[in-house]
C-alpha cells in the first residue's frame, strides 16, 4: 500500500503502470543493443545476455497486464478487489527466469566444448554496457516505486532487470578474461555462472508469489505496529482490564493488507459506546498502517468464540 502523499517526495506520476510501460520500451531497446553486440562479437555469453532480454520484454508486458487488472475496483464477483493479480505476474517472471537459465546452460554447454574466437570486442562490450546501464537505472527507480506502492509485480520486474545487469556483468568478466588469457572457454563458464545466479532469483520469485497467493501474514514490522496500537487501547481502557483483543490474524493480498480480530468489552456497555470505540480502533490502525482494512467483531468480556482449529484460542490475547 502506498504511504500518504505527504509522507513521500516520490513523483506521483511514477506509478507501477507507467514504469512498466517504460520497462517495455527499455526491453525493446535492450534487445536491439544486445543482439547487435552478440552479432558483432560472436560471444555465447552475449548471446545468453540477449536471450534474457527477450524474457524481460515478455515479463514487462505480462506485468503491465496484471497491474492493470489489479487496479480494477471491487465488483460483485471479486468483493475484495483484484489485488492478487500481481502475484501471477511475479510467479510468471520467476518461471521465465528459470527457463532462461536453462537456455543459457544449453547454449554455453555447446560452446564450452567448441570454443569460438571473439571478434570486435570493443563494440560488443560498449553496446552491452550501455544497455545494462539503462536496465540498472530503471531497476533502481522501480524498486523505489515498488516500496512506495507495495507492488510485488513492479518489484519482480525490477529484480528481473537486476538479474539482467548481473548477467551482463558476468558475461563481460568472461569475455575480458577470454581476451586477456586466450582461454576462450572462459566465455562459456561465465555464462554458466550467470545462469546459476539468475536461477536462484527465479526460484525466489516463484516462492514469494506462492506465499502471497496462500494469504501469508503481513510483514513482522507491520504486525508490530498493529499489536502496539491494540496494546495502547487495552492499557488505556477504563476500568482497567475492560478491553481485550484476541484472535488477531492478518493477511496480504497484493497492495492490500487485512486484519481480523475480536474486541472484548463489558457486557453492560451500550451499543453506541461499543461502536464508537470500534471506530476509534479502526482509525488508529489505519493511521499506523496506511490503507489497512480491519474487521473487528465485538464480544462481551466473558464470552469466547470457539473454533475447530486448536490454534484459535484466547491465549496470547492483547490486553
Amino acid at each position: 500500500m502506498s504511504a500518504p502523499a505527504s509522507a513521500s517526495a516520490f513523483p506521483a506520476w511514477l506509478t507501477p503502470r507507467n514504469l512498466l510501460i517504460t520497462s517495455v520500451v527499455v526491453a525493446v531497446a535492450t534487445i536491439v543493443l544486445k543482439t547487435l553486440a552478440w552479432y558483432v562479437t560472436g560471444s555465447v555469453g552475449l548471446l545468453s545476455d540477449a536471450m534474457e532480454s527477450f524474457v524481460n520484454l515478455a515479463s514487462a508486458v505480462f506485468a503491465l497486464a496484471m497491474v492493470t487488472v489489479a487496479q480494477r475496483p471491487a465488483d460483485d464477483d471479486h468483493p475484495y478487489g483484484h489485488h492478487k493479480a500481481e502475484y501471477f505476474s511475479s510467479g510468471f517472471e520467476g518461471i521465465l527466469i528459470i527457463g532462461v537459465s536453462a537456455g543459457i546452460f544449453w547454449a554455453a554447454g555447446h560452446r564450452l566444448f567448441d570454443p569460438q574466437p571473439i571478434e570486435q570486442l570493443g563494440w560488443g562490450l560498449g553496446l552491452s554496457i550501455f544497455s545494462s546501464a539503462l536496465n540498472g537505472l530503471l531497476a533502481w527507480v522501480m524498486f523505489r516505486s515498488a516500496r512506495e506502492h507495495r507492488s510485488i509485480a513492479l518489484e519482480a520486474d525490477a529484480r528481473h532487470l537486476v538479474t539482467d545487469v548481473w548477467t551482463s556483468a558476468g558475461v563481460l568478466v568472461g569475455i575480458a578474461g577470454a581476451a586477456l588469457t586466450g582461454w576462450l572457454w572462459l566465455d562459456a563458464v561465465a555464462a554458466m555462472a550467470v545462469a546459476l545466479n539468475i536461477l536462484k532469483e527465479g526460484v525466489e520469485l516463484v516462492w514469494r508469489s506462492s506465499q502471497g497467493l496462500m494469504d501469508s501474514a503481513v510483514e513482522p514490522e507491520v504486525q508490530a505496529r498493529i499489536d502496539a496500537t491494540l496494546h495502547q487501547f487495552a492499557q488505556q481502557a477504563q476500568p482497567p482490564g475492560a478491553l481485550r483483543f484476541d484472535h488477531v490474524s492478518s493477511r496480504r493480498a497484493g497492495q492490500r493488507q487485512f486484519v481480523d480480530m475480536h474486541l472484548h468489552m463489558p457486557a453492560d456497555w451500550t451499543l453506541g459506546h461499543a461502536a464508537e470505540l470500534r471506530g476509534q480502533v479502526e482509525r488508529a490502525l489505519m493511521a499506523a498502517v496506511p490503507g489497512l482494512r480491519a474487521t473487528i467483531e465485538l464480544l462481551p468480556t466473558d464470552v469466547e468464540a470457539h473454533f475447530d482449529d486448536p490454534r484459535d484460542n484466547p491465549q496470547g490475547a492483547i490486553q
